[in-house]
């Protein structure tokens, strides 16, 4: 059984159609990339796993249940959502916000214990932000406060954790660093990961399974070197590659060909 699945998504917004009949199916403890260019409808989807938006057609389920009819408390404590964009950030310290993820898991008014504590101080520690618990979220970098939030996500204890570009605002050091510590957590813990990712090089290197979309729909679906082929690339993308096996990683590596060498 899968844990989840997208049965024949249609949705967007107002009278605008993005994504259109998109099915495939997450298995627990995969690591899932969704891939394609701007304006392939990859946020769009996103927003539907994480119901920001409501499907116009089809479903998508949980567990095999419709997750239209879980109850918010319920649906936060299984899955958890790093979104792309933020709004006006309050002005809480990074402990402050991080200690937020734990209350899908307390009664009503309660507050923490000291599980709960520890949950959150090891989060910190884990992200290398504990250094930062006493400083305001507003003073933070982009890539500091992409931190702060995959921190937030992951003292829910999820066991379905979906990302929208989590290393767009990261260097190259901690783009690896969020991308090996979520590949640790799916291999060692079981948490399925749901990530939309532009770097390829980095999608072919962590994902288990990929589905790489073009103009609101599927385009293909399957292990990288199924799915992150020369043709595919081209077809989808509009740029000429060359592709090898990755000798460490041994899957496809993609080199683009500058234009004066095309």
């Amino acid at each position: 059984m899968p844990l989840l699945s997208v049965e024949n998504l249609s949705t967007g917004y107002e009278k605008d159609p993005i994504v259109s009949d998109v099915s495939f199916t997450i298995p627990s403890g995969c690591l899932f990339g969704i891939l394609g260019p701007n304006g392939a409808g990859k946020t769009t989807l996103f927003k539907a796993l994480s119901r920001v938006l409501k499907p116009w057609e089809g479903r998508i389920c949980y567990q095999e249940k419709d997750i239209s009819i879980l109850g918010r408390r319920e649906f936060a404590r299984q899955v958890s959502v790093v979104p792309q964009f933020h709004g006006v950030l309050p002005p809480y310290t990074v402990e402050e916000f991080v200690r937020l993820g734990r209350y899908p898991h307390l009664r009503r008014f309660a507050a923490l214990q000291d599980d709960d504590c520890r949950i959150v101080a090891e989060t910190l520690a884990l992200l290398d932000i504990a250094r930062y618990a006493a400083k305001k979220i507003t003073t933070l970098s982009g890539g500091e406060m992409q931190r702060v939030y995959l921190a937030q996500a992951l003292v829910q204890k999820p066991r379905l954790l979906l990302m929208d570009e989590p290393t767009s605002h990261l260097d190259i050091t901690h783009q690896i660093k969020i991308l090996d510590l979520v590949n640790s957590l799916s291999e060692k813990q079981g948490l399925t990961v749901a990530i939309i990712l532009h770097d390829l090089n980095l999608a072919s290197a962590y994902c288990d399974q990929i589905t790489l979309m073009k103009d609101g729909k599927i385009f293909a679906k399957g292990t990288p070197a199924e799915v992150l082929t020369g043709e595919h690339i081209e077809e989808v993308y509009g740029t000429r590659v060359y592709i090898r096996n990755d000798p460490v990683v041994s899957k496809p590596h993609i080199f683009f060909i500058p234009g004066q060498f095309s």
